[in-house]
């Protein structure tokens, strides 16, 4: 073509016209269904103009919590090890388990299997935690053990998904997504939902942290424990300005195409992740340099300990505590990885395997809630710790025990809720909860209770329904706040 018809329209193939055809009508339908009203809207107030921007947001009522740290026990401890003693498992230990037995992930059971470390009464509430815990045994007063915690699944990946998004299949935003996503953020210069990576990414991988149907601005960011926690965050550019001169020609063509399509989540959550991760190129350096911390916080944490898993989950709970006070609303901590030991999943080994564990994890989170409370922090903080169910009080062959969602404990601390307390109870195997049961729905839902949420009002338009994390379940555990 001549350069005098550059005015001219050039022709159009049939193959261009064909696939712009069909682009524009796909447009079409896309545009007509993410164009309805009630797409992605937050039912009180006034939903924000943008759907996938971290900007602050108020919640339904006033909070009692602003962050959930989540110390997230991969594998499922032992209820009956840690927070819920039963002294009948020792009476009858070697004998054969009298109730029933539910079917079990491998069906090898044994006999009743007792509990290998001794139970003491800690603080001025008198909470019994066995010997595994130490450190976490001085701060019973703080910690609202539930003892009657049931799940629907027993095999870990759905049991992960459970867990974390309130369905047993992947797919669903995680409770991290779903608080980012309704409060935003505090930090603009930090993702709202912040996984630090000890070394194990669990079962189900990481749709665990995902957004799911929810923009893709709301997902976790993986930070690894590490001097460099994430990836590609440095600059490549030989200077600033040159790299923010390409980031706003890339948004000035991202900007072009919304014009043309309209409302696009992939598109506007790239802009946004891309801004993002410029900002953390500073902000990340500074979260990750420790050097201002005192001597004394970087003992008590456990970052000079002799066992190394237990430095990497000390740098994963200081780093924790200095992510919710730069405001980042969700920080959810996964375990460090233990030569020997299969996270918390001890189906041999039990002894040895929970030991290496709890090094690993006893004195950092005792030290994140001490930490906390000491700077004022712990009232408006949620800590949560739990797995994605217990083991069972008989033996899988010899030493181990196999997965039981039928009744097990997590415990939570500060954020609103009772301390030195323990509710609901289960059997006297520690088998099934059969005292205040607490679903995980109902978890969850008391969990957004703290954050100012009505559970049931926290809702995003999907696949002509308003999706919620509880489905259409939960109840909120009144008893166990403060």
């Amino acid at each position: 073509m001549s350069h005098c018809q550059n005015f001219l329209s050039p022709a159009v193939t049939r193959r261009q016209m064909l696939m712009r055809c069909a682009n524009g009508f796909g447009g079409l339908a896309l545009l007509g269904l993410l164009g309805d009203r009630a797409f992605g809207s937050v039912v009180t107030g006034e939903a924000p103009k943008a759907f996938n921007t971290l900007t602050p947001r108020a919640s339904h009522r006033v909070p009692r919590a602003r962050n959930v740290i989540f110390l997230y026990m991969d594998g499922g401890p032992s209820q009956v090890d840690t927070f819920d003693p039963k002294p009948r498992l020792n009476a009858e230990h070697g004998q054969p388990f009298k109730p029933k037995m539910e079917p079990t992930q491998f069906n090898n059971n044994g006999s009743t299997f007792g509990c290998p470390w001794k139970f003491r009464n800690y603080g001025q509430s008198g909470l019994p935690v066995s010997d595994l815990f130490p450190n976490i045994a001085q701060c019973v007063d703080d910690l609202c053990v539930i003892r009657s915690m049931v799940a629907n699944f027993s095999e870990h990946t759905n049991a992960n998904y459970f867990l974390h998004t309130g369905l047993g299949l992947s797919g669903r935003p995680s409770m991290g997504a779903w608080v980012s996503y309704g409060l935003g953020t505090e930090n603009q210069n930090l993702p709202g939902f912040v996984v630090l990576n000890g070394g194990l990414i669990p079962p189900g991988g990481l749709e665990n942290f995902g957004g799911g149907f929810l923009p893709a601005t709301f997902q976790g960011s993986v930070f690894r424990a590490a001097a460099q926690p994430v990836a590609n965050v440095q600059p490549l550019e030989a200077t600033p300005a040159l790299q923010r001169n390409k980031l706003a020609l890339m948004r000035k063509l991202d900007q072009g195409v919304l014009a043309r399509l309209g409302h696009l989540d992939q598109l506007e959550s790239a802009i946004t992740n891309y801004e993002l991760a410029f900002r953390m190129q500073s902000a990340v350096p500074e979260l990750m340099n420790i050097d201002g911390e005192s001597e004394a916080t970087k003992k008590l944490y456990g970052l000079e300990a002799a066992y190394p898993q237990t430095r990497t989950y000390a740098l994963q709970c200081l780093v924790a505590r200095r992510l919710v006070e730069r405001g980042v609303r969700f920080v959810e901590l996964t375990c460090p990885s233990i030569g020997g030991a299969d996270r918390w999943d001890q189906h041999a080994g039990l002894k040895t395997g929970h030991e290496n564990n709890s090094r690993a994890v006893d004195q950092p989170i005792a030290a994140l809630l001490k930490d906390l409370k000491s700077r004022g922090l712990l009232d408006e903080t949620l800590v949560l710790w739990a797995g994605e169910f217990g083991r069972t009080p008989f033996a899988q062959g010899s030493d181990g025990r196999d997965h039981n969602p039928f009744g097990f404990t997590v415990w939570m601390a500060g954020g609103g809720v009772k301390g030195g307390m323990a509710y609901g109870a289960t059997d006297d195997y520690g088998y099934k909860a059969v005292e205040d049961k607490v679903h995980m729905h109902d978890l969850h839902a008391t969990i957004l209770h703290l954050l100012g949420f009505d559970h049931e009002r926290l809702t995003f338009r999907f696949s002509g329904r308003d999706m919620r994390l509880t489905d259409v379940h939960g109840e909120v555990v009144h008893s166990i706040l403060a």
